[in-house]
């Protein structure tokens, strides 16, 4: 059986390009929901900026890299780990905290302002602890991973779909929100329906595999989460704001994720399998936690 590290997930070139498409569409989705006074009311209490933006892109990427020394995943799994870890929030996670009552407007500033700043902190967080780590330094040197280039798509995929949005949302806003209700849910099915294929052209080799993500991609969801909602509690934030919190931290784009595996590593087997596991995951475990923290 071939190793999980040389494994690859077989992608093709449209497949890819549809993927890239989808990504794009679903943040020019999200963005049509975004005004300039999401950021101005998240500037207007700046605890909650710093709270946030810590978690989810100091934190997070810390702990994931003190959790990979601790249990030495296999490498491409571990580079995985840290690949979803360095994303920003997905683009569910405000739906959940709604669900779970949380600060929906919260969620939607934090979403915002997380997207923007990840157009430099993915790439950024991923160069660091994928550099720290030996094994994983290991894979980098082997890819010959380009970290401009690394930044040039990620800033494609969510630097324009979002100041795009944004402006069509200010100039033509009963066109935005007609746009949304189409985009959000059309762009997610085609997403979906992308990994799904991806699954079934690549029936053996998730079978093969599949189990040696399975425990790390929970544990690493449920770390998210608690890591979330103990900094919020740490800063005395309100039950409403740390169920946001911990839903912004635990909710990844590992779409994005995905993309750049596809993009840059060839489908490398345990990035592929653990970003796809954690995908799918994240959304069982958002609504589980959405549905307990609504009866709270």
């Amino acid at each position: 059986m071939q190793n999980i590290d040389t494994a690859k997930i077989n992608f093709d070139t449209t497949g890819l390009w549809v993927l890239n498409i989808a990504l794009a569409v679903v943040m020019f989705g999200v963005a049509l929901g975004i005004t300039l006074n999401d950021f101005k009311s998240l500037f207007k209490h700046p605890k909650l900026v710093v709270i946030g933006v810590v978690s989810q892109f100091i934190l997070l990427p810390l702990v994931t890299f003190g959790f990979i020394v601790l249990i030495k995943p296999q490498p491409s799994i571990a580079l995985g780990m840290l690949l979803v870890a360095a994303c920003p929030g997905g683009n569910i996670s405000n739906f959940m905290t709604h669900l779970a009552k949380g600060n929906t407007a919260l969620s939607v500033s934090l979403t915002a302002f997380a997207t923007l700043i990840a157009i430099f902190m993915t790439p950024f967080n991923f160069q660091i602890y994928g550099n720290l780590y030996g094994p994983t330094a290991q894979l980098l040197k082997e890819v010959a991973l380009n970290p401009l280039q690394l930044l040039e798509l990620v800033l494609l995929i969510l630097g324009v779909p979002l100041i795009l949005g944004m402006i069509v949302r200010y100039k033509f806003e009963k066109l935005a929100f007609k746009l949304s209700k189409v985009l959000k849910p059309l762009s997610i099915i085609v997403f979906v329906t992308i990994v799904v294929i991806a699954f079934s052209n690549n029936i053996d080799v998730f079978n093969a595999y599949i189990h040696h993500v399975l425990l790390l991609g929970v544990s690493h969801n449920i770390l998210a989460i608690v890591l979330g909602l103990i900094l919020a509690k740490l800063f005395s934030l309100s039950f409403k704001d740390q169920k946001t919190i911990a839903i912004e931290t635990g909710i990844q784009n590992s779409g994005l994720g995905l993309l750049l595996i596809f993009t840059f590593f060839e489908g490398l087997g345990g990035m592929a399998i653990l970003a796809a596991f954690w995908g799918i995951w994240h959304i069982i475990s958002g609504l589980i936690l959405a549905f307990y923290w609504s009866k709270k």
